[in-house]
């Protein structure tokens, strides 16, 4: 059996953490942050966890990652 492949893109944007979850930036930060609020900013700081459904779809193109 030839090997599976991992979606460049999803190993270059997301890590699994110890318990297996899916961390990812902050969505909305790239550009237009004067019309942000300053507490929108404030709290996309740093990194956050995906949601269940989305942490299925990433771990699916990531199959090595266990």
């Amino acid at each position: 059996m030839p090997k599976m492949k991992t979606k460049s893109s999803c190993k270059k944007r997301f890590k699994v953490t110890a318990s297996g979850r899916i961390k990812s930036a902050q969505a909305g930060k790239r550009h237009g942050m004067i019309k942000r609020t300053n507490k929108f900013i404030r709290n996309a700081r740093g990194t956050t966890t995906l949601s269940k459904p989305d942490e299925k779809i990433v771990k699916s193109m990531m199959p090595y990652s266990r």
